[in-house]
């Protein structure tokens, strides 16, 4: 890697997406999601798979969550387009890859990525030394969000008109929020027109996990904390879909871990299917 390189990814984003490309490594197919490029991002070689959160066996549940959020959240996308809709806001994108695996979005979408400056330079660095570039279509969005910026401004600052319905994604940030933050950030993307939708991923409480997932949390829960993310925010869904329908929205549906097992998971002899600590609702004005 060359030195010219300012700050480093996000531990998160660079586990996810680790976790997005061990899934098309070790389990069967068909497969969820197929990506592998956030990898590349991610690291030079494949020593990675050498990490201690890359267990296959250890790492099953929360992978099975990470690449059916993003399964559930890139066909809202394609159903929106569809409709028309021709913006799509990643709010904590990390190192998602959704715009380079879908060249051609361009021609009907501008797509909006937001994330903490460190990791946005880090993406764009290696975007432009992998040759992907950074077409007009996709818009690099820092906001410092320790240094209280205001992501709203700076998203239109980069071209988005507030007037024209958009998607807008949040996996895996609400659980180190405050429920005050939450329902700032849900007032704010209900303020958009009719048509707009929102998925966001919430954590439950330790007490509404299966039994056999309740390790797994703690696992994650001491290792944020000693990272200095400590999780903070928990959710039962008639308290986090209460929160969507006070800041606006006209609609909402929970999506349990169940749910996406169902969907997406149906008939697999793996064992892979999402850990039930952490699920999903999509809301819509």
């Amino acid at each position: 890697m060359t030195n010219d390189v300012v700050g480093t990814p996000d531990n998160t984003a660079v586990r996810t997406a680790l976790w997005r490309a061990l899934h098309t490594q070790v389990d069967e197919q068909p497969h969820v999601l197929e990506d592998v490029l956030g990898a590349r991002l991610a690291q030079d070689d494949d020593d990675w798979r050498e990490r201690g959160d890359m267990v296959p066996e250890a790492s099953r549940g929360k992978r099975g969550t990470v690449v059916a959020r993003a399964r559930l959240t890139e066909d809202l996308v394609a159903q929106a387009v569809s409709r028309g809709v021709d913006q799509y806001v990643i709010l904590g994108a990390g190192l998602d890859t959704y715009a380079q695996r879908h060249p051609d979005a361009g021609s009907t979408m501008t797509v909006f990525e937001i994330d903490q400056p460190e990791t946005q330079n880090w993406k764009r660095h290696r975007l432009l030394e992998l040759g992907y570039g950074i077409p007009d279509w996709l818009r690099l969005v820092p906001v410092d969000f320790e240094a209280n910026d205001d992501w709203w401004e700076r998203l239109q600052a980069a071209g988005f008109d507030t007037s024209r319905p958009a998607v807008v994604s949040w996996l895996g940030v609400t659980m180190y929020l405050t429920e005050e933050a939450t329902s700032a950030t849900l007032k704010r993307v209900a303020s958009l027109p009719s048509g707009s939708s929102l998925i966001l991923t919430f954590f439950r409480h330790l007490e509404d996990l299966l039994p056999e997932d309740v390790q797994i949390r703690r696992a994650s829960r001491e290792g944020n904390r000693r990272a200095g993310t400590p999780f903070i925010s928990f959710y039962k869904p008639d308290q986090i879909t209460e929160l969507a329908r006070q800041a606006g929205f006209t609609g909402s549906e929970y999506v349990s871990a169940a749910d996406l097992a169902d969907r997406y998971f149906a008939g697999r002899t793996d064992g892979l299917r999402p850990y039930s600590g952490e699920e999903v609702l999509i809301s819509t004005v």
